[in-house]
């Protein structure tokens, strides 16, 4: 099962958005208190649910879902707001504290190295223009030697036709290659379909995706050298 090339989703695979924190500071302005893990688990569990349930809706502009999405939030936190109110406050909120994506801290030290043993490495994500000023602000498009992003090629997971995209252009075949993400039904459904093997991230265990029966499931891209070198073989690769 050698593999030469590894792709990898953007949003919760390599990035993320501080929005426990932007929320928080919703609550307290409410007198209201939550925990950061508290309010981590119902973000998580209602991503899930989306994902499931709602496939692409959290890949559009977030004015056309997010009061939806907040009242699924607010129920899991027992908590009940006017949406469309608390949108705005939150918007405003994630202005004044300068929310952006930013990059999780693990993840140039582990693309690098996978980099340093020989294997490729690329991205397949739905996303929009602003993926590409995204990648530079990280530090990853130096790290990436294929960049497939869903608004460019026309394109977006779960179909086949970008996964096949991605293979064409980085020249490998899909036994060669491999591809993790967070999102089953985006991401191991469409990778599979062509017949790339996948590893879905969850970050906690099979909390939000217990409907799904499948491995491997890591909690960060940051185990991944070590999956690979115990799964595809001891002395395929001396990750360091």
């Amino acid at each position: 099962m050698g593999k030469s090339f590894i792709w990898f989703d953007l949003g919760y695979t390599l990035v993320y958005k501080p929005r426990e924190r932007i929320y928080r500071a919703f609550l307290l302005e409410h007198g209201i208190h939550r925990t950061i893990e508290e309010i981590e688990l119902a973000y998580h569990v209602v991503d899930k649910h989306f994902m499931r349930y709602y496939p692409g809706v959290l890949g559009r502009e977030q004015e056309r879902f997010f009061p939806w999405y907040l009242g699924l939030l607010n129920y899991e936190l027992k908590v009940d707001f006017k949406l469309h109110e608390q949108y705005a406050r939150l918007e405003e909120l994630e202005r004044l504290q300068g929310y952006r994506w930013e990059l999780y801290p693990f993840v140039i030290e582990t693309l690098e190295r996978l980099k340093r043993n020989g294997i490729g490495l690329g991205l397949i994500s739905n996303w929009d223009g602003g993926a590409r000023d995204l990648l530079d602000r990280c530090g990853l498009t130096r790290l990436l030697d294929a960049i497939v992003i869903s608004s460019e090629v026309g394109f977006e997971k779960p179909s086949q036709e970008i996964f096949r995209h991605a293979c064409l252009i980085a020249g490998v075949t899909p036994d060669k290659g491999l591809y993790v993400g967070d999102n089953y039904y985006d991401d191991v459904v469409g990778s599979r379909a062509i017949g790339l093997d996948s590893v879905l991230i969850n970050r906690l265990g099979y909390r939000g995706i217990e409907e799904i029966e499948f491995s491997p499931i890591l909690a960060s891209i940051a185990s991944l050298p070590d999956w690979l070198n115990h799964t595809v073989g001891a002395g395929t690769w001396e990750f360091d």
